[in-house]
């Protein structure tokens, strides 16, 4: 329809020319047929031409061709040739062919402007569908706008146009078309000043109330992906959260050291807030906050620093006071101690949230930020999620602690009893027996030839005398070797190895005196070992290995017996893994049937915990029945 009636009317010439065409076409049909019919009863062919040209060119060119059809009629097909007009039959034929073109010309004129109308809305339908795809695609919403409004600009022949997302002001320039939801301001539609009465109607009609739908979509999207947007940064911080207290829970379920599981924690932070410096206060009994780790903004690991007063207004006294989160966001109003220490380390802004641990305040985790201005309120509330999820590994850290060192001191008061027992009995009941030996001696020495029963008696009981006084010896060692006096732990296991009655082969490596508890320890465990063995094992040979250095001493006790430990029988061993795990050792028994037993131990020479993976690789390879902390019983 848009071909056979354009918008605008093909050029006037070609509107003569096609009306000249079309008379002279019907001219010679009419020509032909003049023989057939009464040639006046065929003019109405001409109607056709004028038809045409009135619905293409209007009803002026219909019109023309209707006299000029008229014209033709009479001079080439009313006898006799020539042309011969009459009122009556030619001009009602006229009049007939003008009114047929105003009919036509109406006719083609509105069917010209519904296909304008239908083209136009088409044009708007594919814009409203490129606009909804480039906005509703893209997150940059203002520019899929700048390139639907060139796209408009066209579609609208005009200069310009302007699609705004949001509030914009109005500058008495443009025309401007607000876009609307329910008197919720979407954005404007600005159009040059000039622009038709026809086109701002159309626009304000066709064009507004899509702008609208998509604008409202794009709001609504916006507002769907902000929030997916934020639920996806929280869901990715509570996984980084989890896995950041699944590794310090990792570390306490292990037996690390606190030390080690509070460096642990401040890693963590600093991982967790990568902008800003961490640091793990502990609140001290005299009224001090420490810093038993940290790490610096570049995540550089901070040593632990000495204790300092909380007085002044600070970040470590308000949490005192309130038990509450605190902030400082400038350092230069702070005071005491603690502000002045923090300045100088260039400090500006800190947040801390208190540890609470068993229902007391333990200590404040802090993040710290040397650039100007607060530290936001969100890097606020993970830390505060943080710690709360922390707090159970700090506690559980700090009771093993003290826990271990509870034990340590328990051991090292067990050992002065029985150190201080021994030497009762050393100097007291064994130095008597010796006496009386000596003297029953001297009486034997002393006693007639002629009496050799009253001699031999007293021999007698010199002789036991002296048994008594081995059995109190070997008791006394039992209770607590006398190290000091035979020099160290390798001369005493040297002693040991001859007094067994195994054949014993040593492998010792201990350049140097260790600390006593260690040395006691060590002793028990060879001892009680070898003991066993010699019990129970029924084994050919034992070898025994000690290692020291400089931080720990190792110990190897395997047997070549018929092995088969059962843990369950007997309490011998379970008290020798008692004291070396009180010195923040590690102690091991592997002893599958018919292979022997092999016992391991690891005890430091300063008190603290081993990483498991320091005990020696049989330990840690157990074959099937093997047991940790086992008694001495054989199958």
């Amino acid at each position: 329809m848009a071909r056979l009636l354009p918008a605008v009317p093909p050029p006037a010439p070609l509107a003569v020319g096609a009306a000249a065409l079309l008379i002279a076409a019907e001219t010679l049909v009419l020509y032909g047929l003049r023989g057939v019919s009464y040639a006046g009863q065929l003019g109405e062919i001409y109607l056709l031409g004028v038809l045409v040209m009135a619905s293409v060119w209007g009803v002026a060119a219909g019109v023309a061709t209707a006299a000029a059809s008229t014209v033709a009629f009479n001079y080439f097909l009313i006898a006799p040739s020539g042309l011969h007009l009459t009122l009556r039959r030619d001009f009602e034929q006229v009049v007939i062919f003008m009114v047929a073109a105003f009919i036509a010309s109406g006719i083609a004129n509105l069917a010209r402007s519904r296909a304008i109308e239908a083209a136009q809305r088409r044009d708007e339908a594919d814009f409203a569908a490129e606009l909804a795809r480039r906005t509703l695609s893209s997150d940059d919403v203002p520019g899929a706008l700048t390139v639907a409004s060139r796209r408009l600009a066209k579609l609208l022949e005009l200069p310009y146009a302007s699609i705004e997302f949001g509030d914009a002001p109005h500058d008495g320039y443009d025309a401007v078309l607000l876009l609307r939801d329910q008197g919720t301001a979407l954005g404007v539609l600005r159009l040059p000043a000039g622009t038709p009465p026809a086109t701002l109607e159309r626009a304000r009609a066709r064009i507004v109330p899509s702008l609208e739908a998509v604008l409202r979509a794009a709001r609504d999207r916006e507002g769907i992906m902000t929030s997916l947007r934020a639920s996806e940064r929280e869901s990715t911080a509570l996984l980084v959260q989890q896995a950041a207290l699944r590794r310090v829970a990792t570390l306490v379920a292990a037996g690390a050291a606190p030390a080690e599981v509070f460096a642990a924690v401040t890693l963590e932070l600093c991982r967790l807030f990568d902008d800003f410096g961490a640091a793990l206060i502990r609140y001290e009994p005299d009224g001090t906050v420490s810093r038993v780790s940290g790490c610096d903004e570049s995540g550089r690991p901070l040593p632990p620093a000495a204790s300092i007063g909380i007085e002044g207004n600070n970040l470590a006294s308000t949490i005192a006071r309130t038990r509450r989160n605190a902030r400082v966001d400038d350092y230069e109003t702070a005071t005491g101690p603690i502000a002045v220490n923090m300045r100088a380390l260039g400090i500006r802004a800190t947040v801390g949230v208190p540890v609470v641990v068993e229902g007391q305040l333990w200590g404040i985790t802090v993040i710290m930020s040397s650039r100007p201005g607060p530290i936001p309120a969100d890097a606020e509330e993970r830390l505060v999620d943080f710690t709360d999820l922390l707090a159970t590994a700090i506690a559980n850290a700090d009771n093993r602690a003290q826990l271990i060192a509870s034990r340590a001191r328990l051991v090292t008061t067990a050992d002065e009893a029985r150190r201080k027992f021994e030497r009762d009995l050393h100097d007291g009941a064994q130095q008597r027996l010796v006496s009386l030996a000596l003297e029953l001696r001297m009486a034997a020495d002393s006693v007639p030839t002629e009496l050799p029963g009253v001699r031999s008696l007293l021999h007698q009981g010199v002789q036991g005398l002296n048994d008594m006084h081995k059995s109190l010896r070997e008791l006394g060692r039992g209770i607590h070797p006398a190290l000091s006096s035979q020099g160290g732990l390798a001369p005493a296991l040297k002693a040991l190895a001859r007094r067994s009655t195994l054949p014993v082969e040593l492998n010792l490596d201990i350049p140097q005196r260790l600390p006593e508890r260690v040395e006691v320890a060590s002793y028990f465990v060879v001892s009680e070992a070898l003991a066993n063995a010699a019990k129970h094992s029924h084994a050919s040979v034992v070898l025994v290995a000690a290692t020291a250095d400089t931080t720990r001493i190792r110990l190897s006790i395997r047997d070549d017996g018929i092995g088969g430990a059962d843990a369950g029988r007997g309490t011998g061993l379970v008290g020798l893994q008692d004291r070396v795990e009180a010195l923040g050792g590690r102690l091991a028994v592997v002893s599958p049937p018919g292979q022997g037993m092999a016992l391991t131990a690891e005890i430091p020479l300063e008190n603290g915990d081993l990483e498991y993976g320091d005990v020696d690789n049989f330990a840690q390879r157990r074959a099937p029945g093997s047991v940790s902390g086992v008694d001495d019983h054989r199958a």
